[in-house]
């Protein structure tokens, strides 16, 4: 099972309070269900592949209407074969989406009402039932983030980002072929989404794929850092120790002042030595402290020495 489902399985055991049954139920109808008019009156009909949601959407319809419920299946007509869920109300249909403010003077109503939503918890109920119905989030533990909501109409798509961002959620909408999707993708975010629909179980799953893969990422980044440091330091050591050797090779080290033969001599018998390794070896070898930054000062003269031999090699070729 995703994480998605299971987010899912958690949210439909939830118990609530009328008013936010009312939200959630709205929100689930408005995505999920078609409302259809005929000579017999007005037939609401929701539609899920999920048994769980199914029951979820009955469930809240018996906690607030006393109405006949029809229940239906039928296998869907592609490769998956999936059943589909299908809840009919045939009676009362014209009073409940007037009570789940779906219609508005025989018009349906586009966004969301505002009176719908008007308290917090049934402002966090409708985006528990919008993510019920067309809701999807990726598993913590790929490699990116994003939760998504999928609507057919652009005004509710605002509406549902607007209602995002009533938690300061940082949504965003994006058309798409079929639609608009109001997303999330900072993991933050995501979090702090699941905590507002009350997915208490999903929330710790999450933080603690998030803190892990953070925990994995700052080692592996610390780790990077350390092999370019080393890498940079081989490098810097390879560069003295050629420079040495060039010097050796034209004029002897006897050329070098005393300093600058200590820490050439300790060099070609350190090539791999750091700078704080060679301040100590110093230290233990000619008995008197050094610095870093005394080491880098040394090191310099000598590769600009070795710099000198080199441009005056390369003049002398030119003359030639």
């Amino acid at each position: 099972m995703s994480f998605a489902s299971r987010t899912k399985s958690e949210l439909v055991s939830l118990n609530v309070s009328d008013c936010c049954a009312r939200a959630e139920l709205s929100a689930l109808t408005r995505i999920n269900g078609v409302l259809s008019i005929s000579s017999h009156g007005m037939r609401i009909e929701f539609e899920t592949q999920n048994a769980a949601i199914a029951r979820r959407y009955v469930k809240l319809i018996r906690q607030l209407y006393d109405v006949q419920i029809d229940l239906l299946t039928r296998k869907q007509m592609r490769l998956s074969k999936a059943n589909v869920y299908i809840i009919r109300i045939s009676s009362h249909a014209e009073m409940i989406v007037n009570d789940l403010h779906l219609i508005d003077s025989s018009s349906i109503i586009k966004g969301i009402n505002p009176e719908l939503i008007e308290n917090q918890c049934c402002a966090r109920a409708y985006l528990r039932g919008a993510f019920l119905a067309s809701g999807s989030v990726n598993d913590p533990e790929r490699s990116s983030y994003h939760l998504e909501i999928t609507v057919f109409d652009q005004e509710l798509a605002e509406d549902i980002k607007n209602l995002f961002n009533r938690f300061d959620l940082n949504a965003r909408t994006l058309k798409r072929k079929k639609g608009y999707i109001v997303y999330i993708k900072e993991s933050e975010k995501i979090s702090d989404f699941l905590r507002v629909i009350n997915a208490t179980n999903a929330i710790l799953e999450f933080e603690d794929v998030r803190i892990l893969r953070d925990m994995y990422n700052s080692a592996n980044r610390i780790r990077n850092c350390e092999i370019a440091n080393l890498n940079k330091t081989w490098d810097a050591a390879r560069e003295q120790i050629d420079n040495i050797n060039l010097i050796i090779d034209k004029f002897g080290l006897d050329i070098l002042d005393n300093k600058l033969q200590e820490v050439a001599i300790l060099r070609l018998n350190n090539p791999e030595a750091t700078f704080n390794e060679l301040a100590e070896l110093y230290y233990e070898t000619y008995h008197k402290p050094i610095s870093k930054s005394g080491l880098n000062h040394r090191f310099r003269k000598l590769n600009e020495f070795a710099k000198r031999i080199r441009e005056t090699e390369n003049k002398n070729l030119q003359d030639v």
